[in-house]
């Protein structure tokens, strides 16, 4: 088993950037994908961005193409996601999850078995 800690939310004006990490312990070797996905209240949890820590492979959802960047530090056990170019429609609960022993979709939300308590990201204009 696995356990995930985020950390890095806040409040930014419109076009601002933040960083969010998300620190993984336990049984690391066994988790297949990290991603992160995003809830604002009265809206369905969205997928975000995700990788494939087996071989390297990202994706991202198409609303922030080209604004966000994931990565992972293997070593430190560390999932990053640099959010730039923020917009007042990405503020939301953000969530880091992993799937654990079993390996599917990035952008399901159903296909991750393990998930942090969420960071608040808050963007005004």
């Amino acid at each position: 088993q696995v356990q995930l800690v985020e950390s890095g939310g806040g409040s930014v004006q419109a076009g601002g950037s933040l960083r969010l990490s998300c620190v993984a312990s336990g049984v690391t070797a066994r988790i297949n994908c990290m991603a992160w996905f995003r809830q604002a209240p009265g809206k369905e949890r969205e997928g975000v961005a995700g990788i494939y820590t087996t071989d390297g492979r990202i994706y991202y959802s198409n609303s922030v193409k080209g604004r966000f960047t994931i990565s992972q530090d293997n070593a430190k056990n560390t999932l990053y996601l640099e959010m730039n170019s923020l917009e007042p429609d990405d503020t939301a609960m953000y969530y880091c999850a992993a799937q654990y022993r079993r390996r599917g979709n990035w952008y399901d939300p159903f296909e991750f078995n393990y998930w942090g308590q969420g960071t608040q990201v808050t963007v005004s204009s």
